[in-house]
Formats: structure tokens, C-alpha cells, sequence
């Protein structure tokens, strides 16, 4: 697990690139909306940031007061980084068809896909009000409860739960978008993953 001080220097790290970067291409690349001249709206699950430029500072739109984390931030501004792709391709994949995947595998499985099946598994049904909270869409016809989210402008996920019964155990998956190698890396979408899954557990209770 990465130390605080690790995230601290990798946010120090990504601000500083990101700074030499003009503000127009980093709106055209992101998809985030300009909130003013020198600062992006940042729409998250289920909060908003405004991301300050070019100091890259973190407040929350809705509450000032409250901390950003640090992971949070250091995920967000990676996607900053990342070159711009064009659209989604709408063609769906497993976590392992993702390049560097296999190192990351059974973290993502940890962080993911095993709460996933813990909490939403025996009541497919619960995940409805937490996902729609978070703007996610109905998929009809995939498992007992599928879900799209688009998490950042230009990074849709999936997410389906298979009820368990008296012979099978729950199952669930997490898809993304093939073009989702090219935006994040392994590790971070591992992240992002985790964070989805974990906020819809917090949501549901």
C-alpha cells in the first residue's frame, strides 16, 4: 500500500507537469468544464471539485470546508494527464485485457469486485438507489443488477451482480471501455474501481 507521503509526492509531481500545460488544451483533453479562467469543474461520484489552475488546488464545491483525499486527487489528476481520446469506443472489457493488468489483478479483485459481491450479491436490488445516486444507467438484461457509470468525461465502467442461490455463489464484474488503457494505468483503474464500489456501499447503508 502506498505511504501518504507517496501520494504527496506523486500529486507534487503530476501539478508540475500539469502546469505547463495551457489551460484550453487541458479543457478540450479533459471534457471537465471551465469554472472561470483558471480553474475546472470537477464532477466525482458524488462530489464536485474545483481544481484551481495552474496550482492544481483541490476545494469542494459544495463544502469548503471538507478535505478533498489525497488518493482522490492524485487519480484526478492523472486522467488530467492522459491524452486526449476522442470518444469512448463502446466496446466493453475485463480488467485482465487491460495492459499491465495481470500485476494489479488480485488488488483489483480485493478493493472491487470481492465488496462488490459481499455487500450487493445476496440483495442485487439494494444497488439501485446508491447507483442511481451516483448517475449511474440502468442495463437491462445483464445479470440481476447492471450499471453504467461515467466517472470522468471520458471513462465509462460497468458494473453487473449475478445473485447468488442455494448452488452458486454471488457473482459480479466490472467492465470498462477498451480505450481505458490509453487514458489510465492499471494501478489507477484498480483505484477508480474501488473507489465506485466503495461509495455505493457507503450510499447504500
Amino acid at each position: 500500500m502506498p505511504r501518504i507521503d507517496d501520494y504527496k509526492a506523486a500529486r507534487a509531481l503530476s501539478a508540475e507537469k500539469l502546469a505547463a500545460v495551457e489551460f484550453p488544451t487541458l479543457v478540450q483533453r479533459t471534457g471537465f468544464e471551465p469554472a472561470g479562467e483558471a480553474a475546472f469543474d470537477v464532477p466525482f461520484l458524488d462530489r464536485r471539485y474545483h481544481v484551481g489552475y495552474p496550482a492544481f488546488d483541490f476545494t469542494d464545491a459544495d463544502d469548503s470546508g471538507s478535505e478533498v483525499p489525497i488518493q482522490e486527487q492524485v487519480l484526478i489528476l492523472h486522467y488530467f494527464e492522459a491524452p486526449a481520446v476522442e470518444a469512448p469506443a463502446g466496446q466493453w472489457v475485463a480488467y485482465r485485457e487491460i495492459r499491465d493488468a495481470s500485476f494489479y489483478f488480485s488488488a483489483f479483485v480485493k478493493r472491487a469486485i470481492d465488496p462488490l459481491k459481499k455487500v450487493f450479491g445476496e440483495r442485487p436490488e439494494a444497488l439501485e438507489k446508491p447507483a442511481r445516486r451516483l448517475g449511474g444507467r440502468f442495463l437491462e438484461g445483464l445479470g440481476d443488477s447492471a450499471w453504467e457509470f461515467r466517472l470522468f468525461p471520458r471513462v465509462p465502467l460497468q458494473l453487473i451482480v449475478y445473485a447468488g442461490d442455494e448452488e452458486f455463489p454471488p457473482e459480479a464484474n466490472i467492465l470498462f471501455d477498451r480505450t481505458i488503457g490509453d487514458i489510465l494505468s492499471a494501478e489507477d483503474i484498480a483505484w477508480l474501481a474501488g473507489m465506485l464500489v466503495y461509495r455505493l456501499m457507503a450510499l447504500s447503508r
